[in-house]
Formats: C-alpha cells, structure tokens, sequence
C-alpha cells in the first residue's frame, strides 16, 4: 500500500488529549471549526485551525476538503468475536446459553478455513465503513482462523490486535485445543504475525472456565515471557459466570483471582465486561495495570447487568469500548454509544458526547496501550481518522438543525448516528473506505 508524501485534510476537527471525565474538561479535547490536518508519510505532523498551518505545506500535498463534516480518530474497538458476525441478533439466551446453542456451532464451521478468510474479509470491511481501525479481536480454536484476519488487516495496512482462542474445556470436542497445544499454536501465529507491519498478537483464553489451570499457567508464563503480547479474555460478565468460576476454581477468592494468579491481569491485558466486580475488584484491577472493555449493547442483549463505567474509571482502571459482535448487534461504535448512554442513565449517571467519542477514541487507545500511536491527532501519531455526516437522514437532519452548540451537535450525532453518516475512513493517510 502506498502513502503519498503529503495530505491535507481540511474539517472540523475534534480530538482528545485526556479523558473530559463527567466534567468534560476544556483542557481535555481541541476541536477546530475551521481545521487542518497535515499528515506526511501516513504520520500526523499537525493539527489545528487551517489557516494556521505552517506556509508552504499545501504546495506539494494531496488536499482533501471536508468542510462541513467531522473530523475524529478513527474509531476503537476494544473486544469484537469475527466469527460471530454470522449469529449477530440470534434471539432469546443469556451468557452459557447462547454460546452453546449459537456461538460455539458458528465457530465450528471455522474448522473450514474458507469460511475464515470469507468472514475475515467481510468483518475488515464492514469495520472500515463504520469507521473502526482498530480493533482487539477474538479468532477461534483453529490457528488457520488468526491468519485469515490477520491477512485481511494487512492487505489494508490496519492496526489491528488478533489471537486465537485457547479453550481445553467444557467446549464441544470439535473447539477444544489442549493446553500445551494450544500455547504451541501461538507461538508459531506469534513469530508469523506479532510486529509485522502494524499487527500485534493477543493471548486469548477465552475466560476461566473454559480453560483448564495448567492451560492458564502456561499462557501466564507466556506473557511473561514476552513483555510485547498482548492478552484478552472476559471478565464478571453474567451472575451465573461467577457461580461457574467459583465451582471450578474453589481455592481462589474470586474471579479476578484467577486471573490475578496465573499472571493474567497485568499491563496490557484486557478484560472484556467486567460487570460484577465489587469496590475492591476494581481497585485491584486497576492496580495491575488492566483494561476493561464497555460493551453496553451485549450486556443489554443478553441480559448480563449495567457496567459501572465511573466507578472503574474512578478507581484508575483503563477502560475502552467494545462492540462486542456477534452478541453485540451492531459494528457502529456509535450505535454502542447509544447504548452505553442508556446504561449510565439506568444507573442516575451521565455519559456526555465529549466522553464518550473519548471512549471510542483516545480511551481505546489507552486500553490497549497503544495511545502512542493513535487515538488522537497529536503529532507523529499514525494517520488513522474518520471524516462523519452530521446529519445522513432527514431526522438526522432536522434534529441537528435544531442543535445550537457542538455539545448538542455531537450528542445528536452520538444518539442517532451509524455507519450511514461514515463518509470516509482513512488507515495511515489513506482513504480505506468512501461512502457509495
């Protein structure tokens, strides 16, 4: 793929240099009514107004005018199954049961390596026109399942975060691995893919229960091993989950435990959910450096609970945006935002527009401990944004004719927005995605 030397991209600008809070601090976001952003080489070299950009920049660069329309980091997805794109929407489970009765027979059908890269590819493309350029995503058992995404990213330059599932009990046999096997598998998809290009593994068991201490053992050995990895598994997502975990690991004080033994709960692992973790549970989690990922829209499929969002974050744990697809129900990390709108209401909180583009920017970026390298404008992050209609339908349309400040702009944007007001999205200063 290649990148040409200079773009100028010219809109309203939005990004985050901090989380707002639920005070939505000024000092937290820069927006530009009038911006410019100057990339070089698929890198940011600035961003702000455009009439004050350094002189000369636009002479040799490759302009692109999006006056009128919003300018923000491409979109972050904390925890996303691809090959649960097929079940999305599949009717009437909570947690075990929907997995057995859908998840686990759709992953089967993975043991056909075509239907990994099909899915593959279409998962890549459904991300790029909802706007979403990175994502920590779930594979299956089958090893052939992480090279089939991992293609599909590459061919379009994506950072993207992958691992194939380690899960050496109460599974179908046709979806268990082992556990010495299934560390094995990984480490020959690390050496293939781990650094290459803007790719990074993730150690993925699937959560406590369906791997056996030995297998946890070892991944956590593994992790250690090579402080680069990446880890993602699931965390206190379903009331029944946690009576499981407690059966099948008596010894250890909790579900967070588990993990917190086998090294499973450090930097750079994230835990999606994360529902049912008392003040303690919090406060230790953030005290190992983990994420967790807010899937609002598969909590509220399945019936799961209402995540705490400020009391996570009040206790310093990082936490991103999940879409969470197949139990999630849709791609857009707008339409999530929605709903984790709804979910803080249900609780007497707030979740304002500043706060929650910061979740699905910048704050995803933290989670994953990547905020080094995208999430935001700031100069020599990689050149990954999406350029968003205000308003894509005529109710859209008429509610933001109605909007007299860019809060009630973007909150509009946030409560009705989807992939139809995706206009462009842009991987390393290249246009990946144009709306038909």
């Amino acid at each position: 793929m290649t990148t040409p030397a200079h773009r100028l991209v010219r809109g309203q600008l939005l990004h985050f240099l901090a989380d707002p809070g639920m005070g939505d601090d000024p000092a937290a976001w820069q927006f530009f009514d009038d911006g410019g952003l100057w990339i070089r080489d698929g890198r940011i070299q600035a961003a702000g107004p455009w009439a004050a950009l350094p002189p000369g920049v636009g002479e040799s660069a490759t302009v692109h005018d999006y006056r009128g329309h919003l300018v923000l980091p491409g979109f972050v997805d904390c925890h996303l199954h691809y090959p649960q794109a097929g079940v999305i929407a599949s009717y009437g489970r909570q947690l075990l049961d929907w997995l057995n009765d859908y998840v686990f027979p759709a992953e089967a059908r993975f043991a056909d390596a075509s239907e990994a890269e099909r899915t593959a590819a279409f998962v890549v493309r459904r991300l790029l026109a909802h706007g979403t350029t990175t994502a920590s995503v779930f594979a299956t058992v089958h090893p052939h399942s992480v090279d089939a995404f991992f293609a599909a990213a590459e061919a379009r330059g994506l950072r993207m975060l992958c691992g194939k599932v380690l899960m050496d009990r109460n599974c179908p046999a046709d979806l268990r691995d082992t556990a010495a096997g299934g560390i094995a598998d990984s480490l020959r998809l690390i050496e293939r893919w781990h650094g290459r290009g803007r790719l990074r593994y993730s150690l993925t068991p699937r959560f406590a229960p369906t791997s056996s201490p030995e297998q946890l053992r070892l991944c956590g050995e593994l992790l250690a091993s090579q402080p680069g990895l990446h880890l993602q598994t699931h965390l206190a997502e379903n009331p029944c989950e946690l009576d499981w975990v407690r059966q099948l690991f008596p010894t250890r004080g909790s579900y967070l435990d588990v993990y917190q033994h086998y090294g499973l709960a450090g930097p750079r692992s994230l835990h999606a959910h994360c529902i049912h973790l008392d003040a303690a549970e919090r406060r230790s989690l953030a005290a190992g450096g983990a994420a967790a990922a807010f899937c609002p829209g598969s909590n509220l499929f399945l019936g799961s609970g209402l995540f705490r969002l400020h009391p996570l974050k009040q206790a310093g744990v990082w936490v991103g945006l999940g879409t969470d697809v197949g139990a999630g129900t849709s791609f857009s990390m707008l339409q999530t935002l929605n709903e984790g709108y709804k979910v803080q209401q249900l609780q007497g909180e707030k979740l304002s527009a500043r706060e929650g583009l910061y979740q699905a920017t910048l704050g995803g970026a933290e989670a994953l401990q990547l905020a080094g390298r995208i999430g935001s404008f700031q100069p020599g992050r990689e050149a990954d944004f999406v350029v968003l209609e205000w308003g894509a339908t005529p109710l859209q349309q008429l509610r933001q004719s109605q909007a007299r400040t860019l809060d009630d702009r973007l909150f509009a944007l946030m409560m009705q927005g989807d992939d139809r007001n995706v206009v462009a999205t842009y991987v390393n200063g290249e246009q990946a995605y144009r709306r038909p």
